[in-house]
């Protein structure tokens, strides 16, 4: 997992997985790839939503929700610079159970969903690549099923915040308390008391919605299990290639 300095020009290789293929590959790509500002709160798609688009993040966080009835959600994952949403698309299907919700705004590249399916379909490095995503991927969203029901809500919230940042090029992740409780699955008032540990313990820095990490190091200890379980299986999965696309 890696985190890419801001540079005036975006470019594909942001993107750890598009970073990572051919020259060949990045060529076949190249015309198909859409650059699109994804805002804070911008849907990509709803649960059991057709899928028309495939998104590569480079400077942004997407989270997917799990949805209910009653409209309560929780997240199960996120996504930023070293994956993709649309998993669904190259794993034999055109919908998921799944909301994606932009976390944090920025930009991603978009690849019509035939596209991806066709490229995937080739069997070369992008193939290789998807389903290695998709492993890391499952793994983060079976850590995090886990995380939720046996770990307090301040270790929760330190391993929400330590995978955003590892997808964004600062310190800083904007959100508030009532997304964040949207995202963890729990209340308001609930999310109000971890911050105020963390703000407490000197970790971090909260205000109008804006969480500064101060210390993240303090944070990576304060964090359960999870967040080392997560990062060292992304980290072991990817990236796979050594040929990046110019």
């Amino acid at each position: 997992m890696s985190n890419f300095s801001p540079i005036d020009q975006h470019q594909p290789q942001q993107n750890a997985l598009l970073a990572a293929l051919s020259t060949v590959e990045c060529a076949r790509l190249a015309e198909d790839l859409e650059l699109v500002p994804l805002a804070l709160g911008q849907v990509l798609y709803k649960s059991g939503e057709t899928m028309s688009h495939a998104y590569f993040p480079i400077d942004c966080v997407v989270s997917l929700l799990y949805v209910m009835k009653n409209g309560e959600s929780a997240e199960i994952a996120i996504v930023g610079n070293e994956g993709m949403v649309g998993v669904a698309l190259f794993m034999g299907g055109e919908s998921t159970m799944s909301q994606a919700v932009v976390q944090n705004a920025g930009y991603g590249y978009r690849l019509k969903a035939q596209v991806l399916k066709d490229e995937f379909q080739r069997g070369g490095a992008l193939q290789r690549l998807l389903l290695m995503y998709a492993s890391a991927l499952i793994t983060q969203m079976v850590q995090t099923a886990a995380c939720n029901r046996h770990h307090p809500i301040d270790q929760q919230l330190c391993r929400w915040m330590l995978l955003s940042l590892d997808r964004l090029p600062s310190s800083q992740i904007r959100m508030t308390e009532k997304l964040i409780g949207n995202m963890l699955g729990i209340d308001r008032v609930s999310v109000s008391k971890a911050t105020n540990v963390l703000v407490k313990a000197g970790l971090i820095h909260y205000l109008d919605g804006e969480i500064t990490v101060l210390d993240r190091l303090g944070v990576e200890k304060r964090s359960c299990e999870c967040y080392g379980v997560v990062r060292k299986e992304c980290d072991r999965l990817l990236p796979l290639s050594v040929e990046v696309c110019m």
